[in-house]
């Protein structure tokens, strides 16, 4: 939950400082498991931080993803049949 608050102060200084024009497009609920408390409040926090801006597709988390990290890959390439690509692939069709 701190990397959300991070996150907008990250972008808050980098709108102040060098680019006063940055605009956000959205912002993607990453490494979700619905299954844990703390993943469902990050998600509302994040929602809570940024509204609207939070894309609707939410990338699960899976084993791939740590197996994709150790392989020097990304997750489209070493699992391009996995959950965890398809959603990045469905997010960047929008």
């Amino acid at each position: 939950m701190r990397g959300v608050a991070l996150l907008k102060s990250t972008i808050d200084k980098v709108r102040e400082r060098l680019n006063p024009k940055l605009e956000v497009d959205g912002i993607p609920g990453t490494m979700f498991d619905g299954r844990t408390l703390h993943s469902r409040e990050v998600m509302e926090r994040l929602v809570r931080a940024w509204g609207d801006k939070v894309f609707h597709t939410v990338i699960r988390r899976t084993v791939k993803f740590s197996d994709a990290t150790v392989a020097g890959e990304p997750i489209t390439s070493y699992a391009s049949t996995s959950t965890g690509a398809g959603h990045y692939r469905e997010l960047a069709g929008r």
